[in-house]
Order: C-alpha cells, then structure tokens, then sequence
C-alpha cells in the first residue's frame, strides 16, 4: 500500500471539536454482535477534526490601523492511501499547529488578492515561535538586548513594524513543534527527517491555499536557519509537485549547503566560512580590530580568509614555515585568538572550541546562536560551552509570552507542552544524502532559472555563530544561473546574531528590509 498526502476538512471556528485543552475526543459506542449472538460494544474512535479559534483585532501600525483576523490551532494533516483498485481514503496522520493572520477589508472579509508569506523556523525542531512574536507578527516579545536583558518572563507589545501591514502570514510549527504531533499510533519518525518535513509542511501550505482560497494570491515563503534550506526545498517541492509558484523566498539566517558549516577532516571549507565571524566576534569583544569600523574589519577578515588563509589550508605540509608564520600572526590579529592556539590547532579552530577560547582570560564563554551572549562554566579549561548561552537567555520569555498571548489573546489552549526547541526530533534523518554533504543548493538554482519572477532575500548576522555569513555568501556565489538571476538574489546584513531581531536597531532595519522585499517580490514596490 502507498500513500500520499491529502486534504482533510476544516473544522468550525471555536476549537470546540477537541475541547478547549485540545486534548483526545470522546470515543462513539456502537452495539456490535458477539459470537454468541449477544450484543457487545464497539469503541470507534472518532475522526480527529482541526481545532482552530478565530479572533479579530486592530493594531496601529506605522502607515494606520490594521484590522486583521487571527486564527490559532491545529489543523489534521492526512495522508491518501492508494492500493491496489486505487483511492482507499485519507488517513490522519498529524496534527499541525498553525496561526495566520489576514487583513480585513471594510466587509470584514480578508482580501484574497493581497500576497500571503508562510513561515517556519529551523532546528530541526524549533517552533515558529522566534519568527513570530521576534519580529514577523502583530505582537512580540520585549526583551532587551545583550547584554542589557530585561528579567524573566519578559512581555508582549504590539509590533507596530510587523510585514502584516504587506502581506497576510501564516506560521507554521513542524510536526513535534510547538503544540504539532502525531496521531496515536503513528511513527513521528516518518516526519522526522528532510522528505518528511518539506513533504508535510508542504502539505500544510497547500491546505491552507484551498481552503482559504488564496491560489491567486501571491506567495512567498519565509525560513531562518534549517527553515532556509527547508523553505528552498518545500517551493521545490510545491512547484513539481502541486504547480504552486512562489513570487520570494526570505532565507533569513540562511544554510543551504551543510558542508559549508559542518567540520569534518578533509574539508576546509567551514573553516574558511567561519573565520570572518570570528573575526566579527573578536572585534564585538574588543579582542581584534580595535579602531576600526566593524564592516571595515569583517571585509578585511574575508579577503585573508578567501586567500592567503585558504591557500595556506590547502598548501598542508607543503607551507613554508615563514608563510605559515605570517598566515598564523594575521588570524591572530584578526580574530583576536592567541597566535600560540591558532599554532597548536594547526590553524583550524572549530566553532565551539572558539567560542571557548575566545575569552578564556575573562573566563567567560560566548554564544553561538549569538556571539554577543556571553556565560560563564564551572571552570575555565572546557573544550567547548556546555551550553549556548542566548538560549539560556532567550528561551524562556519566549515560550512563555506565546502561551500567554495564545491562550489570553488568540483564545488557544493546549494541554500538551509547547516545544519551542524540541528534542523530541532527534536523531534527524537525512538519508536521501548519504555519502554526500546535505544541500539544496541546486535546487535554488534550478527554481530561479525556471522561475523569471521569483526574487530571494537572504539575510545575515555578523555575529551569528551557526550560520556564518561568509557561507552564505559563497553559497549565492556558486549557484548556476545567469547573470539577471543573481540579480534577483538580494543579501542585507545586520550587526546582530543568529535571530538579528534581538538587536533593535536590526529589528528596525530588518522589517523594512523585509516589507521592502515583499513589494519587489509582488511588483508592488514603491
């Protein structure tokens, strides 16, 4: 037997086929006969239906009010089974969390012909929840910024930037995300991997299009992280599968090829990629580049990294002690790492072990989501971080301003946990790669070279330890298009990390940069 993904029904507004906790329906009864002719009792349990509430309200954004619905929940995912005479039926298979929000007309309808954006973060198994109330939603979270972090839990305000005010959203938790699970006696494991993620989100957006009939909106896709190479793989996907052009795609954070940032023997190039940012780090921490403008200093560490770093990488034993020696002294300049460690770690400093060593003397440790987050270790020799210090400071106020605002304010409960990192994914399956590194390099290529009008916005943090800018920036540099396509690849950068949202003169920068993007994306820019 063979399945596909299929559509399931929308459940009326109000969450009541579930409950208010969302928790498991009441199971039928139907009288049955036994073997001995006496009648006994069938438990049926009944078809699981989406739980979604719906609330209206007004935000004064900065170009006026904005009055918007919102509707927060979860939607069944099925899955068509075939066999062998054909259409057997649909099969729950998940439940998936969702909350869109649509801008209403003076008819209190929403308008079916203004662009909707799908959003999803990375991980693998983090909620969506960094993206909305960081810097996408009406609402979001009021933290501070590093290092100036207001207390736990923090608090919710109103977003008066959010790209609501170009474009309608719907955020989109993976299956064991946030409040997403699999039905009873299902394999969470056929989810948990790259074809059973992009084919279930995938699924979501599709749903979401027909029933709210938005096949003639524009479409764009919004991804941070592994949601970047996620969003280039579900508009793959969505285009030969279901004949669902996107009009952009914002790779905010962006990996689209998992060789660039994973360190294995052989293989120079994460250590090339990483060396700008640690650059950038050093000079955050005012270790490296003292005097000299940051973008000045990050430009500078990049050429050395392109060049003579990388010559000198490839060059092995066969490097003249004198080169090495100068190679040794500028990335000790530049980074601010001792020329004595970048010596004994045969110039190849893996991104954990630098974001130990960098302030050793101080006996500190720094973040790698975001290197201006600094902690501390029980001592001062570890290897690496036991753990990363922005999410210590991030992860709480966040899960805890979404539980709030759902239940308060979108009028959503759920008994089961939100997952805002979720272990529950692990181990990640990406065997559709074996023997080679995880990319969907190609696959972006091969979307602008048959789409003319899809645009791409990627956007970089000079302090983001896990997804380097400098990679990203190669990654782009390599791709197989004509010149006029790389023309519609758009890179902005920020003096921020990981989610360069937490900083807010980037926040600030980065909604405009975003709103900027929708309209080109639409043909709507002014």
């Amino acid at each position: 037997m063979s399945e596909q993904t299929a559509d399931g029904r929308v459940g009326d507004a109000g969450g009541d086929e579930q409950g208010p906790t969302g928790g498991t329906q009441d199971e039928q009864r139907e009288p049955a006969t036994g073997r001995d002719g006496q009648e006994a009792t069938t438990v049926l349990a009944e078809e699981p239906k989406d739980t979604l509430t719906t609330t209206e309200h007004t935000l004064q954004a900065e170009d006026g009010p904005l009055r918007y619905r919102a509707r927060a929940g979860r939607l069944v995912l099925r899955r068509e089974t075939t066999g062998e005479k054909g259409f057997e039926g649909h099969t729950a298979v998940a439940e998936i969390g969702v909350t869109s929000y649509e801008v209403l007309d003076d008819a209190g309808l929403p308008d079916t012909a203004r662009p909707v954006t799908f959003v999803f973060n990375g991980g693998p198994g983090a909620s969506s929840v960094w993206l909305h109330l960081g810097v996408l939603g009406p609402r979001r979270v009021l933290l501070g910024d590093a290092p100036d972090l207001a207390p736990p839990p923090g608090r919710l305000a109103d977003n008066p930037q959010t790209l609501l005010a170009e474009t309608d959203l719907v955020f989109v938790d993976p299956v064991s995300t946030g409040f997403s699970r699999v039905r009873s006696g299902r394999d969470a494991k056929e989810f948990h991997g790259f074809t059973g993620d992009v084919e279930s989100v995938a699924e979501v957006i599709r749903l979401w299009t027909t029933r709210n009939d938005r096949w003639l909106s524009p479409k764009l896709l919004a991804g941070e992280s592994y949601g970047t190479l996620r969003a280039v793989a579900v508009a793959s996907h969505l285009q030969q599968r279901h004949h669902m052009a996107v009009n952009g795609i914002a790779l905010i954070s962006m990996v689209l090829d998992m060789g660039t940032i994973r360190f294995h023997h052989g293989d120079d190039r994460p250590y090339v990629a990483f060396l700008p940012t640690y650059a950038a780090l050093g000079h955050y921490h005012g270790v490296a580049g003292r005097g000299v403008p940051l973008r000045e200093h990050v430009a500078a560490a990049a050429e050395f990294a392109r060049g003579p770093y990388a010559a000198a990488l490839a060059a092995g034993s066969r490097l003249a002690d004198d080169e090495r020696a100068r190679v040794v002294a500028r990335a000790a300049e530049l980074t601010g790492l001792s020329e004595d460690y970048l010596d004994r770690a045969g110039l190849r400093v893996e991104h954990q072990r630098f974001y130990a060593e960098l302030l050793r003397h101080e006996k500190k440790v720094v973040g790698r989501l975001d290197g201006r987050f600094v902690g501390t270790e029980d001592d001062a020799v570890h290897e690496r971080p036991s753990v990363d210090p922005f999410i210590t400071a991030t992860g709480g106020p966040y899960t805890a301003a979404y539980l709030h605002y759902a239940a308060t304010e979108l009028g959503y409960r759920n008994d089961l946990p939100y997952k805002v990192l979720s272990e529950l994914v692990h181990p990640w399956s990406y065997k559709e790669f074996e023997g080679r590194a995880v990319s969907v390099a190609e696959d972006l290529g091969a979307l602008l070279r048959r789409n003319p009008h899809l645009r791409v916005h990627v956007a970089c943090g000079y302090y983001d330890g896990a997804t380097p800018f400098a990679a990203a920036e190669d990654t782009v540099a390599q791709l197989r298009v004509p010149r006029e396509a790389l023309d519609r690849v758009e890179t902005a950068y920020y003096e921020s990390g990981h989610m360069m949202y937490l900083h807010e003169p980037s926040r600030l920068q980065q909604c405009a940069d975003l709103k900027a993007f929708v309209r080109r994306s639409v043909g709507a820019e002014r």
